[in-house]
């Protein structure tokens, strides 16, 4: 058994006092660790008040300092940060003294996270009498070795007042969420009278074609996105239907409220009118076909090398031409350059009449970076991030684009798709994203495709709409799809979006995560419902552990449909997937699937730790030799980062390492070789690394049983 390494990064607080204004935490305690009062493991002190702890047996523990003061009545709100790719079994919380069951909290289990994301625990109801001057805790940090954890602020505070808010609403929001959980079954599982057959979206009307059973009261209804199609009686507009068979032609561009609206966002329904109101006839369906300013020609990659989180301004653009890249992704962080009103440095833009504003010195930086791609043919993907409204450059701009239900614990929010002032907010990003780089003259670069914010099963992480069903959960990222598909094909014929996923294809232990597998199941019955769109899919298949660049020994999957994990060992299940005749965009062309963000770990900078990096990605890119259903690949991280957890992962050095600042690693030697005629003299020092002798010994020659049912992954038992 490997031993677990777990680094306590503490803040730099005072023990008493404010912490975090921005999230409006009245006080807070900050916890220390005593390092040399541990069991089954040893803690170590780094700079930076960061603890490392290696556990060396199956029953870790560490005490806190005893408190220099009494804590302070409302702090019952016990949390820190923490990076955890594999998640704990569980962590136990003794109130000492006295040191026993009947002081002590347990929880369950402690979800993965592969980025920085908090944890809290409410212990108001478990403290009792604890919190005096000379109290402390025991933390048991789960009880399986292998697991590794990074985790920093630990402290007990109390309760801010977004979990209040949060708290108070609570029963009310999950009601009616029930609600709309049933309904949206029923809606996606039954089969309508009537039909929309096709909506052509044109420069300035829309056409929408269609056959009813009965015309009696019968209204196309149009559903704009704030609105819940199986919830709605107040449509935003109605247009009584005649005939049976219909062809009905409108404005695209209406006034509602006074201000404009474009129709290109709304999904449209058949629905009859009776006495207790409006009852569904048909599913919703959005544009088919979108009239385009631009005429562009379709433009794809000419290989499967890429780069992840790319810009210019991180240095060595010349990997550019000496790695191959032909595909990139890019970070875009809507909510850290828009802004609600004029100022110094800001580029303003018009959507539907209203003026929005966008911090040029940010904008500078994406130009340069998509000009870079455009110039070398580069076909790039803008990642569209939705930051929470402490972390946004305007407040007022971060209001109206953070969802509603947004918890504190994530790192990013989902769109707001409530009300109608939050949609043309969000409308107008896009719209300025979608029409500066998707101009015939490429004045500021190209971005070709939009990667719809990140891991959105794990989306109490990276796309935080509190606490959600799946259903209900993708019912909004949908909308959010949606929305971007019909503004960026309106400048580009051939944009596309995609859904992007974490390698926990079947699989989660944590309630408010989703299996990949689930959500992609349920795009697929919206697809089928209300209209195929040609969205793409962007899966992050990293090795089970993250730190472990052996990915050929994970064991945590199977070759079957419902593997928990898809890594690199299994790609060939990602592969069949994408190929089923009903993964299909129109029943007949394959998706786009990118491994958008992937890579593997060197531990540390020896010698055997860069070789076995280098020998996971020679490995995973001799099994994609087969797969042709695989059409990109962008390494994750470029250059190693501090902020990911202790994680090396990139093709380059830390850009500050003391020896070698950003230095090629051996990866990147190999991922140079990728693709070319030294390729096999390359790769082929790193086949004893893998423990084979012929390349063919990396490729699952069985097939791909989509109706297998494999155990769960809890049970599944490690070497």
């Amino acid at each position: 058994m490997k031993h677990v390494s777990i680094l306590l990064l503490l803040s730099a607080l005072s023990l008493q006092g404010w912490a975090r204004l921005d999230t409006h935490i009245i006080s807070s305690s900050i916890l220390l660790l005593e390092t040399n009062n541990v069991n089954d493991l040893t803690a170590t002190e780094l700079e930076g008040l960061i603890i490392e702890i290696k556990t060396t047996g199956n029953d870790p523990w560490i005490y806190t300092k005893p408190l220099n003061q009494a804590v302070d009545p409302e702090n019952n709100v016990l949390s820190f940060e923490y990076f955890c790719p594999s998640g704990l079994d569980l962590l136990e919380i003794f109130f000492c003294p006295p040191l026993d069951v009947n002081h002590s909290k347990m929880i369950s289990s402690i979800s993965p996270s592969e980025g920085w994301v908090e944890f809290s625990v409410d212990l108001g109801k478990d403290i009792k009498n604890w919190g005096k001057q000379g109290d402390y805790l025991r933390l048991d940090i789960g009880s399986i070795s292998g697991i590794s954890v990074h985790i920093r602020n630990l402290r007990i505070r109390s309760r801010t007042s977004r979990e209040i808010e949060l708290a108070a609403s609570y029963e009310e929001r999950k009601k009616k969420e029930a609600i709309l959980e049933t309904n949206l079954k029923n809606y996606l599982s039954f089969d309508y009278s009537s039909s929309l057959e096709k909506i052509e979206v044109g420069e300035n009307k829309l056409t929408i074609s269609g056959t009813a059973s009965s015309t009696a009261n019968l209204f196309l209804c149009e559903v704009t996105p704030y609105q819940d199609v199986t919830e709605e009686q107040s449509f935003a507009s109605v247009i009584p239907v005649k005939t049976n068979k219909f062809s009905i032609s409108s404005d695209r561009f209406v006034k509602k409220d006074g201000v404009s609206y474009d129709r290109l966002l709304s999904k449209w329904v058949l629905a009859q009118k009776g006495p207790q109101g409006f009852s569904l006839v048909s599913n919703a369906r959005y544009a088919d076909k979108i009239f385009a300013i631009n005429s562009l020609p379709e433009e794809k990659a000419s290989s499967r090398k890429g780069l992840g989180g790319f810009s210019t301004g991180r240095g060595h653009i010349e990997d550019l031409e000496e790695l191959d890249i032909t595909s990139a992704t890019v970070n875009i962080w809507i909510t850290r350059f828009m802004h609600s009103k004029p100022g110094p440095g800001r580029i303003e833009h018009n959507y539907n009449g209203r003026s929005y504003y966008f911090d040029k010195e940010n904008v500078d930086v994406f130009d340069s970076t998509f000009r870079t791609t455009a110039q070398r043919n580069i076909i790039t993907a803008a990642i569209l991030l939705i930051d929470k409204i402490e972390n946004c450059a305007d407040p007022e701009i971060g209001r109206l684009l953070q969802h509603p239900d947004c918890d504190p614990a994530g790192i990013y929010a989902m769109p707001n798709m409530t009300n109608p002032e939050s949609v043309e907010c969000y409308a107008a990003a896009l719209d300025f994203l979608a029409s500066r780089y998707s101009r015939p003259d490429k004045k500021y670069g190209r971005c070709n495709h939009w990667i719809m914010h990140n891991e959105v099963d794990a989306g109490w992480v990276w796309t935080n709409a509190g606490d959600k069903t799946a259903l209900v959960f993708m019912d909004t990222y949908i909308k959010s799809m949606r929305m971007c598909y019909n503004i960026a094909r309106s400048y580009n014929p051939y944009s596309e979006v995609f859904v992007t996923l974490t390698h926990y294809w079947a699989w989660t232990s944590h309630p408010n995560f989703y299996p990949s597998k689930d959500l992609m199941e349920i795009l697929l019955e919206y697809t089928k419902a209300e209209g195929d769109f040609k969205w793409a899919v962007a899966q992050h298949p990293y090795p089970e552990d993250l730190f472990e660049p052996k990915t050929w020994l994970d064991n945590k999957v199977t070759f079957d449909f419902n593997s928990p994990l898809i890594t690199f060992k299994n790609l060939e299940v990602l592969d069949a997937w994408i190929k089923q005749p009903e993964a299909l965009y129109q029943g007949k062309i394959k998706r786009t699937l990118w491994l958008s963000e992937n890579g593997t770990n060197s531990r540390t900078y020896s010698d055997q730790d860069l070789k076995e990096q280098a020998a996971g990605f020679a490995y995973a890119w001799k099994k994609m030799k087969n797969l042709d259903g695989i059409d990109g690949f962008q390494w994750h991280n470029w250059f190693d980062h501090r902020g990911e957890g202790g994680l090396r992962i990139g093709l380059r050095r830390f850009p500050d390492d003391e020896t070698d600042p950003g230095g090629a690693k051996p990866v990147w030697y190999v991922y140079q070789a990728a693709g070319r005629a030294n390729e096999e003299s390359v790769f082929d020092q790193y086949k004893q690394v893998i423990g084979i002798r012929d390349w063919d010994e990396v490729n699952y020659i069985g097939e791909i049983d989509p109706a297998k049912k494999q155990q769960p992954y809890r049970d599944l038992k490690s070497d």
